[in-house]
């Protein structure tokens, strides 16, 4: 069972850590060269006019008391106005999440399924073609980078064989679904029209494989390393010399027991798909937070960038603080001080 100490431990472990990133962006955005009240009226305007925009954006203040500005609007819920589009961030993020939530969930359940699946039916045929099969798949997943997948990708099943689409959520001539959820798939249930959820998961399909594929991949050596190591403890022998079927023994204990060391990479294959779909996003003209964020690396817009950070840093965060309660679920003998050990 969690404990109190447990998850206050947790939270106050979340809190230092999105302290520290809100410090490390915040000092990024001034260092790097650029000029935020610049950008905002344009090359041409008068110094009375940037004047008025450094002092609307703060930026006349020494930089602790912007700091202290900043982190007192991000308690509010205000990460500032985008210097690209005038429109506030947390507005403009909250806009865009569903796309990416969307894609990342699609790619995490095709990494996990498909990795689990490789990973025993390597660990299972070790030394066998298929455990060699599995390997190289593996292999290939996890040295080639994904902004060189995804265009090949694009290549070979939209130019080549137009089998899905490059880019968008949905086809030209649907409208989207009522929002409830921003996502299509579970909108278009709700609504009841099956054209908008087949579209969306025809134009899903593409880039969640090639989001999923490196962590398919990591997930498959962790899930094959772990059942190999079960696969040789006694109790596994004594079922199988018990006459237990081999399906039961597999699924049953041997998977079961395998699987917790997964949950901790399972959770870290969820942030890297955040992280991933940044370049995912760009490729595939996906239109959620992390084509959002490269359009305002462009216009260097430092609240866009700042704000996308902090919601993937806080995203990263929270998951990791739900894989340690579900580990120390799974396998109570972990406390979180290591006390029991």
């Amino acid at each position: 069972m969690l404990s109190f100490k447990f998850i206050l431990q947790r939270l106050i472990h979340l809190i230092f850590v999105f302290i520290g990133v809100s410090i490390v962006t915040f000092c990024i955005s001034h260092v790097i060269p650029g000029d935020p009240a610049r950008m905002l009226v344009g090359p041409h305007a008068s110094p009375e006019v940037l004047e008025a925009a450094r002092q609307s954006l703060g930026l006349d203040k020494p930089i602790l008391t912007q700091y202290a500005l900043y982190m007192e609007g991000l308690a509010h819920g205000d990460m500032g106005i985008s210097i690209r589009t005038q429109m506030p961030v947390s507005g403009e993020l909250a806009r865009y999440f569903p796309a990416t939530l969307e894609l990342t969930l699609t790619a995490m359940i095709i990494a996990v399924v498909f990795g689990i699946f490789l990973g025993v039916l390597s660990a299972v045929h070790r030394d066998s073609w298929m455990d060699h099969i599995s390997r190289v798949i593996s292999m290939i997943g996890v040295s080639i980078p994904l902004f060189w997948s995804g265009v090949v990708c694009l290549i070979i099943f939209y130019k080549v064989f137009p089998i899905f689409p490059a880019s968008g959520r949905l086809d030209a001539f649907l409208s989207p679904p009522a929002h409830v959820t921003g996502l299509y798939i579970i909108d278009g249930l709700l609504e009841g029209n099956m054209d908008v959820v087949l579209s969306a998961i025809h134009h899903l399909l593409l880039p969640g494989i090639c989001l999923a594929y490196a962590q398919l991949a990591i997930i498959a050596r962790q899930v094959r390393s772990g059942m190999v190591d079960v696969l040789e403890q006694d109790y596994i022998r004594t079922a199988r010399a018990s006459g237990i079927p081999k399906h039961r023994i597999i699924y049953h204990y041997a998977l079961k027991n395998a699987l917790i060391p997964t949950v901790t990479i399972t959770g870290l294959t969820i942030g890297e798909l955040l992280g991933g779909a940044v370049i995912t996003e760009t490729i595939f003209g996906w239109p959620g937070m992390g084509k959002y964020v490269m359009d305002s690396i462009a216009y260097l817009d430092f609240p866009a960038i700042m704000g996308f950070t902090l919601v993937v840093s806080l995203g990263y965060v929270i998951i990791n603080m739900v894989v340690d309660m579900i580990y120390n679920i799974l396998n109570p003998q972990i406390s979180s001080g290591g006390e029991g050990r």
